[in-house]
């Protein structure tokens, strides 16, 4: 079997609920094993014996939509991807300074040459962001509602899917579910 952590994209905001013990007995129902959540953000582990973290990210959307009855994108990494991920991210220098939060934002698929250059060139004061592969970092100096570079933006910039996550949480989870 194989295992993945899945990132769901706006669960649990506005109207979207989505309660994770639900979710995790919807999805052992469906076939898939050791179905574990962390924290009411939407982030899955789940075992699996689909090979690809595309298969895994479109059975997930189509079931988890199908559940709820609202989209809900899943961006797929494996626990090796998780902690390279988190390592790299905690280890690059900070561009506003040692004070500046971190989020890391997970997206679908490659990005372009044009959004990774948007991206990179992103000069709003108090943001700043580094792309790592189909990982983005932002560092803020300011509180993340107050940012420009919405999840939103970056879609509309990239053309991927993403969803952010505190740095927190995602040094949480590379300790947790990580290889």
């Amino acid at each position: 079997m194989n295992t993945y952590i899945a990132f769901l994209r706006a669960v649990n905001v506005g109207q979207r609920w989505v309660k994770m013990e639900r979710l995790r007995k919807h999805l052992a129902a469906s076939g898939f094993g050791e179905v574990a959540t962390h924290i009411q953000s939407g982030n899955v582990r789940v075992t699996t014996s689909m090979s690809t973290a595309d298969e895994v990210e479109t059975t997930l959307r189509l079931l988890l939509s199908d559940e709820f009855g609202f989209d809900v994108p899943a961006i797929v990494r494996s626990p090796a991807e998780l902690s390279r991920t988190a390592a790299r991210a905690d280890a690059v220098e900070s561009p506003l300074g040692p004070e500046a939060r971190r989020y890391v934002t997970f997206t679908t698929g490659p990005m372009s040459a044009a959004g990774r250059a948007a991206l990179e060139g992103w000069d709003v004061p108090g943001e700043r962001v580094l792309v790592l592969g189909s990982d983005v970092v932002l560092f803020l100096t300011k509180p993340a509602h107050e940012a420009k570079l919405t999840n939103a933006r970056l879609e509309r910039v990239t053309g991927a899917t993403g969803t952010a996550r505190d740095i927190k949480v995602v040094r949480a989870l590379a300790e947790k579910w990580g290889a």
